[in-house]
């Protein structure tokens, strides 16, 4: 980046700046600005929180649901590292992942088919587009019935369609892990109002989920349909969360409200995903969708302020508002 510095009355000097590029992207309109870490050198003293937090900014910065890290482990392996607009680190992101393993994919990054986040492993992969133009990928994610990320079950071994009665005596939630921690509960109609609240009221309660969730209201729309809002840890309501989407879709099979094994569209207000939980001796669901790039640039990123330029507009995102808006025709759940 080229800073142009007046010195005395008539002469300019150029100066340099340390910067770096990067790249706004989405899945399903969760947006995210990426960083690849392991080419860009020159980010290496950069603070992740607070870069997080000023890029995340919808007023002073980019605007995003939070920044994504590519990462290279000492064994070799590549990973993602995912920070929420608050600074926070969160251990997943279904959407974000997507997008990550599309770039790590283009550079030649991804071993054994495999990418990393919060300490696990991740089979990632390019699948179907899911309309013509778009970069559609897979990542299977393993499903835990318990964790130590919820302090309520009490001897209960899972915790699948029950009122927290000390929380809320109404709803029936879901509670799994994918790496982060999430309940989720089946509603006739989701109301955003009511999310807000709720996802408002968790945060104060540690003593339930002491290191806080992500907490979505899903409705069915037939076998193999779902539409799901969340209110996620760290960020609050955004378009989409990519593993709020498959929890919910996994929560829906596990309680036979939509069909275990079989492809379910899950709707969201961004876009769509598709899911496909396998219930074995173990769970695991498939999760698979867009991953928009949707500008190229370059930043930097010193005593806290944040600079940046787009250097290519690729395009793709005019792509995936037609279909969008195509899906709001169809049905109207994209732009609930």
């Amino acid at each position: 980046m080229m800073l142009r510095i007046k010195i005395f009355c008539n002469f300019e000097r150029y100066i340099v700046m340390a910067d770096f590029e990067i790249i706004k992207c989405h899945g399903s309109g969760n947006d995210f600005v990426m960083v690849d870490t392991t080419r860009e050198k020159s980010f290496a003293g950069v603070d992740r929180s607070a870069f997080a937090r000023a890029v995340s900014d919808r007023v002073s910065g980019i605007g995003s649901d939070g920044v994504l890290y590519v990462v290279r482990h000492d064994n070799g392996h590549y990973a993602m590292d995912m920070y929420n607009p608050d600074g926070t680190q969160a251990e997943m992101c279904g959407n974000g992942m997507r997008c990550v393993a599309r770039l790590a994919d283009e550079r030649g990054y991804i071993v054994d088919g495999i990418l990393r986040s919060g300490g696990r492993d991740y089979p990632v992969e390019r699948a179907e587009s899911i309309a013509e133009g778009i970069a559609t990928y897979a990542v299977d994610i393993p499903i835990a019935v318990s964790s130590p990320d919820f302090a309520f079950f009490g001897s209960s071994e899972r915790w699948l369609g029950k009122v927290i009665e000390s929380f809320d005596k109404e709803l029936k939630f879901s509670a799994l892990s994918l790496g982060n921690p999430h309940i989720v509960a089946s509603v006739d109609r989701v109301d955003l109002e009511k999310l807000e609240a709720l996802g408002e009221a968790v945060k104060q309660r540690r003593d339930l989920f002491p290191n806080g969730v992500n907490l979505s209201l899903y409705e069915r729309r037939s076998e193999r349909e779902i539409f799901v809002a969340t209110y996620e840890r760290g960020a609050g309501i955004t378009l989409s969360c990519g593993t709020a989407m498959t929890a919910s879709a996994t929560a829906a099979a596990l309680l036979g409200i939509v069909d275990a094994g079989e492809r379910i569209e899950v709707k969201n207000r961004g876009g769509k995903v598709a899911c496909r939980t396998t219930i074995g001796d173990s769970i695991t669901t498939r999760l698979e969708g867009n991953a928009t790039f949707e500008w190229w640039g370059r930043a930097s990123f010193e005593g806290g302020v944040l600079k940046f330029e787009k250097s290519e507009i690729t395009g793709e995102d005019e792509l995936w508002q037609a279909f969008r808006q195509k899906l709001a025709e169809e049905c109207g759940s994209a732009g609930r």
